[in-house]
């Protein structure tokens, strides 16, 4: 992945991540899922990552949507 994307979020619930993924594209603020589980045990952890540029705008959209 290129260096330009930075995570924003992290979580092991695959469901709230793509919710995630998905209300920040909404928000013009392109963003991707990188899933590090083991699929057979759900074990491990799913980054959402985005663009350096628009690293505090997704910042500032966690926060106003107060996603834990």
């Amino acid at each position: 992945m290129s260096e330009n994307w930075v995570k924003v979020y992290t979580t092991g619930d695959a469901f709230a991540a793509e919710v995630l993924k998905q209300g920040l594209t909404e928000a013009g603020i392109p963003a991707v899922t990188m899933n590090k589980q083991l699929s057979a045990y759900y074990i491990g952890e799913i980054n959402v990552l985005v663009n350096k540029v628009d690293f505090d705008k997704a910042i500032e959209y966690i926060v106003e949507n107060e996603i834990e």
